[in-house]
């Protein structure tokens, strides 16, 4: 048995108990634990899990794993996408995602790695903080619900049983979570499902590929082929119909396959092989008392869009500043009870568009792909042209401002942007001159909208952008290096935005009275919950 905790001890009670030390619960217990909570992860495995997994990851997810404190970390051993290509049988392109370039979170738009030099990354960091305990080798065989605690209980590998305890149990335990069976949530399943063969290399040759991630789409085998992070490749091959499960799932199918890509035994490692049955569904329970569930425990999708892992992400930041707001007494427990339908609608979004792209990829009958091939080709490959319309990513309900009238405010639940400011002398995107938490960002003087009883009531941190060059004396003061807030703001007419800690958008203001409004808002739900509670 392995395991990892600090030198007062393995915390047998903590404020969170986090089941799987995943990238998810990972990332739920640096947040919680860097916020100042006493977290304990248990972990079934003795040891990290060194096979390759998820190799993709957004500019907004980036954002996030910044915050766990782990961006200087993954210098290195990651690698910027610019281009996802899906090309036909003969080679022509259908689809052409551009993928260059920072995206709206200020970070690369798309991002591949190697998972295990991910999780060493996250491991390292949670190791070296004090409030946060790993305990591995720890496989929990039940999770109960209690009036002030639940209780956990775990098995070590010499068949001893641990009881735990903790306020908030979190369920990171992957697709056959037992504290989703505990919760006793059902789950809404779109019944899109295939067997894809997964194949990890290690090519000698270190040349980069060209695209770098590639779906073939030939009903004669289905086949993605896309970076794994730098120096590695990834690749998955459909099951066809005629083939067993048995007879994809050998060596020699792996190799067989790998052929016709220039890599064999002497020209690559393989590093993993397995058959994986994706699947399109999501829970629709996702909390029940102090029991709660986050990532693959929670949802399963396609893997075209790349949304997997980074959804799970979304769930642990999500949950992680609600979790915080209401440990530190500033929130009442209601506010968990956004987590899951905010959540739920995030995923829905995700696994549609993985579901879209999945209809593209996975046609096998070559009628069907000719016209499916002749529709993409008449649209010049442009997603935005050839697949159906899917709205941008919003949350549609949840912790956010409303109306007097109860509609949902203007800009509320879009995910904000991020660029470079500088404030007090440090410039830099906005995370890093910025302390976690609410973020109010405005173009005129706060002082003039909030006086300054609402300043010193205020629970956020205040911008006062003005143009690069013209900083102001007093400390709200912050400049728009690159001009990425200050026309967008004046494009949509807002003149103040308050912001999350998950970085979305709680409302906006086009008018001192509105930004006072907007704050008062926040103010009295925050405090409603306490006062509730």
């Amino acid at each position: 048995m392995t395991t990892a905790h600090h030198a007062g001890g393995p915390a047998s009670d903590c404020d969170v108990l986090i089941v799987g030390a995943g990238p998810t619960g990972l990332t739920t217990a640096l947040h919680l634990a860097r916020a100042g909570h006493r977290v304990t992860v248990l972990e079934r495995w003795p040891s990290p899990y060194a096979r390759p997994r998820a190799v993709h990851y957004d500019d907004e997810v980036a954002r996030l794993l910044a915050r766990t404190g782990i961006g200087s970390a993954l210098d290195g051993v990651t690698q910027a996408a610019d281009t996802y290509e899906w090309r036909n049988a003969t080679g022509e392109t259908l689809l052409s995602f551009d993928w260059s370039g920072p995206g709206r979170s200020g970070w690369p738009r798309s991002t591949m790695f190697h998972q295990p030099d991910l999780e060493r990354a996250l491991t390292e960091a949670a190791a070296a903080h004090p409030l946060l305990t790993i305990l591995r080798g720890h496989d929990v065989v039940s999770a109960e619900d209690g009036p002030d605690r639940a209780t956990v209980t775990a098995r070590t590998e010499d068949g001893a049983e641990h009881a735990f305890t903790a306020r908030w149990v979190v369920g990171c335990d992957g697709t056959n979570s037992l504290v989703a069976r505990s919760i006793g949530t059902g789950f809404t399943d779109l019944g899109f499902t295939y067997d894809w063969l997964i194949v990890d290399v290690l090519p000698h040759d270190r040349t980069p590929w060209k695209p770098g991630n590639l779906q073939v789409c030939d009903p004669a085998r289905p086949t993605t082929a896309v970076s794994g992070g730098p120096g590695r490749r990834r690749f998955e091959f459909m099951r066809m119909p005629e083939e067993s499960l048995a007879e994809l799932s050998t060596p020699e199918t792996s190799w067989r396959l790998l052929e016709p890509w220039g890599l064999t035994p002497e020209t690559c490692v393989l590093e993993r092989s397995a058959v994986y049955t994706f699947a399109a569904r999501w829970a629709d329970r996702w909390r029940s008392g102090r029991l709660l569930i986050a990532g693959d425990a929670a949802h399963q999708m396609p893997p075209f869009a790349g949304q997997g892992m980074c959804s799970g992400i979304r769930d642990a930041v999500n949950l992680g500043w609600k979790l915080d707001l209401v440990l530190a007494g500033r929130a009442g427990t209601d506010l968990l009870d956004t987590y899951g339908p905010e959540r739920a609608a995030h995923i829905r979004h995700a696994i549609g568009m993985s579901v879209e792209l999945g209809r593209v990829i996975c046609v096998t009958d070559p009628e069907a792909a000719r016209r499916r091939d002749a529709h993409f080709l008449a649209h010049d490959a442009d997603p935005d042209r050839a697949l159906p319309p899917i709205p941008p990513p919003r949350l549609p309900e949840g912790f956010l401002h409303h109306t007097p009238d109860g509609a949902l405010g203007e800009g509320a639940g879009l995910l904000s942007l991020q660029g470079r400011v500088t404030r007090a002398g440090r410039t830099g995107l906005l995370d890093t001159v910025t302390d976690e938490g609410f973020v109010l960002v405005t173009t005129e003087d706060p002082r003039a909208s909030l006086g300054a009883e609402g300043l010193a009531r205020l629970d956020a941190q205040i911008l006062h952008l003005v143009p690069a060059g013209r900083a102001g004396q007093h400390p709200y003061t912050a400049e728009d290096v690159d001009g990425t807030y200050l026309p967008h703001l004046s494009a949509a007419g807002w003149t103040a935005v308050l912001v999350r800690p998950d970085h979305y958008v709680y409302g906006t203001a086009c008018s001192p009275e509105g930004t006072s409004a907007l704050v008062r808002g926040l103010d009295q739900a925050l405090t409603a919950g306490r006062i509730a509670a």
